[in-house]
């Protein structure tokens, strides 16, 4: 019934049911006390959802968005302009970003991920010092990434503000497998200037079985 209403005001509306504002996968305070109920409802409520609401109003000047799927925009993201690219990008980076987590994580399933994984970096161990050397080193806001890149090969990448290696102006190209934000609203109610400290427990709420089926969707393309 749900779904049917929804649909019906998609339909009203004249907007693509591919861009829909999902539901959070957990509650507020499911990620505690790694990541605070606070600052998971400021961020979904209002920062996710302001992205999200900004990039549905650019249909007005590009109404062949609505056909689009996001990663067909992100691909001509060039065509579109910095309130697309802005405003797409924060809606489905965030979006990404939910489903790379889970409460208590999920420990990485033994196959053929886990066999490029450990061929890549070693240990997980040196997965994580790798992937926090970068986000450290990313000056002001951004992301930090997972990716398969074009030649099948696991690589740890960032992009500032709210670009991603779909966007074919990304400096490095791929496809996400994993994502971290590291814009302050994402972590300062918590940690303050600690980004260090954010990034460290993140590692504790991954779900890696959730990364494990993007390479395999991604190995594939």
């Amino acid at each position: 019934m749900k779904k049917d209403f929804f649909l019906f005001i998609v339909a009203v509306l004249g907007l693509s049911a591919q861009h829909e504002f999902k539901p959070l996968p957990y509650a507020y305070d499911a990620l505690e006390p790694y990541i605070d109920a606070q600052t998971m409802q400021i961020h979904y409520e209002k920062h996710h959802k302001n992205y999200y609401n900004n990039f549905i109003s650019c249909y007005e000047k590009f109404p062949e968005l609505k056909q689009m799927s996001m990663i067909e925009i992100f691909k001509n993201i060039e065509k579109f302009g910095p309130k697309v690219r802005n405003n797409g990008g924060g809606y489905w980076n965030h979006e990404f970003f939910w489903d790379c987590m889970i409460p208590g994580g999920k420990a990485i399933p033994i196959g053929e991920f886990s066999a490029l994984f450990l061929k890549t970096f070693g240990t997980l161990e040196d997965f994580k010092k790798e992937f926090k050397e970068k986000a450290l080193n990313l000056f002001g806001s951004g992301w930090v990434w997972l990716i398969l890149d074009k030649n099948k090969q696991l690589k740890i990448v960032t992009t500032p503000n709210q670009d991603n290696p779909y966007m074919n102006i990304s400096s490095e190209q791929g496809i996400p497998l994993l994502a971290l934000d590291l814009w302050e609203h994402a972590y300062y109610l918590k940690y303050q200037n600690r980004r260090g400290d954010y990034i460290d427990n993140f590692f504790n709420v991954i779900n890696w079985e959730k990364v494990a089926e993007n390479y395999k969707s991604a190995s594939r393309k």
